[in-house]
This record gives structure tokens, sequence and C-alpha cells, in this order.
């Protein structure tokens, strides 16, 4: 199964191939998510190189398959998420604070510090935080789905997963319910080709990801996810089809993780790094969807510096904010779980607090 491509690699359209319907505002605002989220990457991998931040997982090279999938939904889709979609709630609106906040996990994270960094939630914008353990999220966006249904919602709800996620059980659970019931939901997978330090020739023998939609009776599709505008392609059709009734989609975006599964990784120890040096040279989705809006006028070399510098200086105030806040109150250890914390919770606070100014 060939991917879906309208873009090609050098930038250009081929000829007689259909650009699909996105106005010039939509096309900017996922050209700068793309942007923000590989500066986000830059600056934060290096705070945790320098021990400002524990852990961080990024994104690139990814950022067509993540910021073309999100600009496809409605504002009141459900979005459940894998390691690094956080560009999908970044171009929903999650603010660019609580972003840093959550990697810091100190008193402005809407988690309140209690989540692994890089696992962002907020309902504003209807984001769910993701789980460590892996393809937990992919029954939940079907039962998300089904939900919205039951509701009467034309809401529709998408998982998104890595291609590890399909050697899994809950993706098996998930597919076969959605085909059976026809669940209003997109289930993406982002195959970047390393679960970690395995390939996907060492998880599965189907030649392709994709198909395995077939098998469940789901319509699958596969798309070059370096490629904005062939992933909102198929998202928005994908979209549609969920909202009028007509069953699931299975999308592959084919991708490649350029960068290390995350802070604690080191990928030269398991794959041929010149591959890396391709995809990151030839293949970048950034460079890649600017040049095409060159083209075709909508952005300038001059006004893309200018973006790039912007979004630089706004990262780098939130980061320089974020470090002047200390940890969430200590109260909150008790507080989201009861309507009012039981003797026994506030007992147990009180000895903590003692202990606390003792140290």
């Amino acid at each position: 199964m060939i991917p879906f491509q309208i873009l090609g690699e050098d930038g250009t359209i081929a000829p007689g191939v259909q650009v699909p319907d996105i106005d010039r505002d939509t096309m900017l605002r996922m050209h700068r998510t793309m942007l923000l989220g590989r500066t986000l990457d830059d600056r934060l991998i290096t705070l945790q190189r320098q021990g400002r931040v524990g852990f961080y997982g990024e994104a690139r090279g990814q950022e067509a398959a993540i910021v073309g999938s999100a600009a496809a939904l409605a504002d009141d889709d459900w979005v459940l998420p894998a390691l690094r979609e956080s560009g999908v709630a970044l171009y929903r609106g999650y603010s660019l604070r609580h972003y840093v906040a959550q990697i810091m996990g100190n008193a402005n994270d809407l988690l309140k510090g209690r989540q692994l960094s890089c696992h962002y939630g907020d309902r504003s914008v209807r984001y769910v935080p993701m789980s460590s353990c892996v393809g937990t999220q992919i029954p939940h966006a079907v039962g998300a789905a089904m939900a919205a249904r039951i509701l009467g919602h034309q809401t529709i709800a998408i998982g998104y997963m890595g291609d590890g996620a399909t050697s899994t059980q809950d993706f098996h659970v998930a597919m076969n319910f959605a085909g059976v019931f026809r669940a209003p939901v997109i289930l993406f997978c982002n195959n970047n080709q390393f679960s970690i330090s395995v390939p996907v020739a060492n998880q599965t023998a189907s030649e392709t990801i994709a198909q395995k939609g077939e098998a469940y009776g789901i319509e699958a599709l596969r798309v070059d996810g370096n490629d904005v505008l062939a992933v909102f392609a198929a998202t928005r059709h994908a979209a549609d089809k969920a909202r009028t009734g007509d069953g699931p989609t299975f999308i592959e975006a084919l991708t490649y993780r350029v960068g290390a599964h995350s802070s604690s990784d080191d990928p030269s120890r398991y794959r041929d790094e010149t591959v890396t040096v391709e995809w990151r040279e030839k293949k970048d989705p950034i460079a890649r969807f600017s040049t095409w809006l060159r083209a075709e006028g909508l952005l300038t070399e001059a006004a893309e510096q200018k973006l790039r510098d912007e979004l630089d200086a706004s990262v780098r105030e939130a980061i320089a904010a974020e470090e002047k806040v200390g940890p969430p109150p200590l109260e909150t250890l008790i507080t989201d779980v009861y309507a009012e914390p039981p003797w026994h919770l506030r007992e147990q606070l009180e000895a903590l607090r003692r202990y606390k100014e003792k140290r």
C-alpha cells in the first residue's frame, strides 16, 4: 500500500493532484504550530540536559502528522493522545505557559504535578492526559466516541498511537469493537518506525500497519506522515465519515522519529543513524511545507524568520516565568478525589506538614 501523498519531498505538488480546501489562516496556523512544536523541542531537551527539567520526549520530524490531523478536527472533538501529540493540544489552544508548567510540575500545572512530564491534559481543549501504559488510550477513544453517539452529539473522538501500540491487546480489542459497532472514531497511528528500540519489522509480520484495519472491517488509509496536506485530507475524510454515521477509519501516517525516544534514550545503540540523517535533511516536514507556502505566496523567508524569532522569544519567556513558580500546594495531594476530604487524609496531610516544617 503506497502512502497517499499530495506534497512531494521537494515541496512541490505534481500536476493534477488536488490540494485540500484549506483557508489561508488555517494554513498559517498549521505552519506556526509546527514551528512552535519544534522550538519547544529545541529548548526543552536542552533544559533536560542542563538538569532543569527531569524528562522530555520530543516529536521532532513528526510535526506534519500531528498538526495536519489536528487541523482537520472540530473544536469539540475529543483527543486521546499518545506521547508525541502535544502539538494537537497546542493547535487547539493549550497555552504555552501551561505546556511548560506541566513539564516542570509546578503550581501552574493543570495536572498539579501528578503526571510524568509530557503527559499533558486540558479539559478546555478536550485533550485527555495520556497514560504511560502503551495502548490504553485506544479503547478509551472508542468509548468516548460511543458515548458521544449515545448522547446524540455530533462530536467524534480520535485516538492516537505509535506503531508499538498496534502490538498490544488494547489495540485489537478497540479495533474489533469499533469495527463491529461502527464507532464514530478515528484511530490514528503515527508510525515513526521504532517502538523505543524495536523496529516495525521485529514487531509485526504485516506488510503495512494500515492493513490491520481491514482485518476488522475498518477503512484503512496509509498516508505520507511528513506531508501535512495529505494528513489533513485523510483525517478530514475520516472525520466527515465518522460524523455522518459511516463508521471508523484507521490511518497509518508513515513518518520517522528523528530524535531519541525520550531524554533517557540513545538511539545510536540500536539504529543506523545515516538513515536518520537522510530523514532529517531530505524529508523534514516543516521545510517541505514552508517551501510550498512560499511558492504559493502565503509566506516569505523574512516572515518565517520573524515568526521563528517570535516563537523562540515566547518559549524563553514562558520558561523563565515558570521556573520562578513553586511546587503545587501541599493540600493538592488530597484534593480532587473527594468533595470533602475524609478525616484520615486530612490527618495524614497535617502529619506531612509537621514533618516538612521539621525538615
